[in-house]
C-alpha cells in the first residue's frame, strides 16, 4: 500500500509596526470574501522556505531571501475525511518592496490587521497559524478529534 500524503502549504506573515498583511481571496473557490496571508502550495522539488519566499513575491510583490524566513509554526489541519494538509508557517524578518496585491485576479484588497484580534473574516486555518506563532507553540493539530 502506498504511503498516505497531504498537501503541503506555505504561508507567510509579513508583520511590521504590530500588524500582518492579509489578502482577501477572490475567484478562488475556496473562502472567497475571506482573509488570508500570503500563501500557497509546495512545487515539486521545492524547499519549504524557498516555496514561501516565490509565494510571497507572487501574491504580494515582495521579494524574501529564503534565509530571512524563521520558521514561525507548523498546523496540521484536517480538512475533511481522507483529506490533510500540512502548513509551514514563516516570519519574513526582512523584505524588499512594499507589499500590495500582485494578483487581482485571485486577491482583493490587502489588509494589515493586529494578529492578536483577528476576526471571524479570517479563514480559521491560517488564523490557527498566527495563534500558534503568537502562543510559541511550534505546532498545531487543526480539525482532528482528540
Amino acid at each position: 500500500m502506498p504511503p498516505y500524503t497531504s498537501v503541503v502549504d506555505v504561508h507567510v506573515i509579513l508583520y511590521r509596526d504590530g500588524r500582518i498583511a492579509l489578502l482577501e481571496r477572490r475567484n478562488t473557490g475556496y473562502c472567497d470574501g475571506m482573509l488570508h496571508l500570503p500563501s500557497g502550495h509546495l512545487e515539486e522539488g521545492e524547499a519549504l522556505h524557498t516555496a514561501a519566499a516565490r509565494e510571497a513575491e507572487e501574491e504580494v510583490g515582495v521579494t524574501i531571501d529564503p534565509g530571512h524566513l524563521a520558521l514561525a509554526a507548523l498546523v496540521h489541519f484536517r480538512q475533511g475525511p481522507g483529506h490533510a494538509r500540512v502548513g509551514a508557517f514563516f516570519l519574513a524578518t526582512q523584505w524588499e518592496g512594499e507589499p500590495c496585491n500582485a494578483e487581482p485576479h485571485k486577491a482583493g484588497r490587502l489588509v494589515w490587521a493586529d494578529p492578536n484580534m483577528l476576526g471571524p473574516d479570517v479563514i480559521p486555518y491560517p488564523a490557527e497559524g498566527v495563534r500558534a506563532w503568537l502562543e510559541g507553540s511550534g505546532f498545531v493539530p487543526y480539525g482532528w478529534c482528540a
